[in-house]
C-alpha cells in the first residue's frame, strides 16, 4: 500500500508535478500503462478545472492511495461550492460537433474513466473522491 498527499498551489504550471507523481507511483507498483494513462488523464482533468473554474486561493490537496486492487484518488479545494456529480451539465452527445459547446465533457470523462465517484463539502472545501480499481 502507498500514500501520497500533495498540497499544490492552484497554477496550471503544477501539472507536471502531479504527473510524475502518478507515473513514478504507478511504474514502481507495476501499474498497466492504461492505469497510469487514465489516472494522469482524469487527474489532468480536474486539475485545469479547479485551477479555471473554482475561485480555490489555498493550496489544492491531491491525494493518491493505492493497494493490490485500486487506486483511490482525491482532489480537495477552497473554491466555491460544486458537485461535480450533480451540478455540471451533461452533455450531449448526440448533439453535431458543431453544435456541441466548448467544454462540457471533462466530468463525462471522469465518469466514464473511473469505477466510482463521491463528492462532499466538508470543512469549506469541495472534496472529489475517485476509485479506479485496477482490475476494470
Amino acid at each position: 500500500m502507498e500514500s501520497i498527499s500533495l498540497k499544490i498551489a492552484p497554477s496550471l504550471d503544477q501539472l507536471e508535478r502531479i504527473t510524475a507523481v502518478v507515473e513514478d507511483v504507478g511504474e514502481r507498483d507495476d501499474w498497466p500503462p492504461d492505469l497510469i494513462f487514465k489516472v494522469n488523464l482524469v487527474l489532468d482533468e480536474l486539475w485545469v478545472n479547479v485551477v479555471h473554474y473554482s475561485g480555490a486561493t489555498g493550496d489544492i490537496e491531491v491525494s493518491l492511495d493505492t493497494n493490490a486492487d485500486e487506486v483511490r484518488l482525491e482532489i480537495a479545494d477552497d473554491g466555491r461550492p460544486f458537485d461535480p456529480l450533480t451540478d455540471a451539465v451533461e452533455p450531449d452527445l448526440d448533439a453535431s460537433l458543431e453544435e456541441r459547446p466548448i467544454g462540457g465533457l471533462g466530468i463525462f470523462l471522469v465518469r466514464e474513466m473511473m469505477d466510482e465517484l463521491h463528492y462532499k463539502r466538508e470543512n469549506g472545501k469541495n472534496r472529489l473522491a475517485m476509485v479506479k480499481r485496477k482490475g476494470g
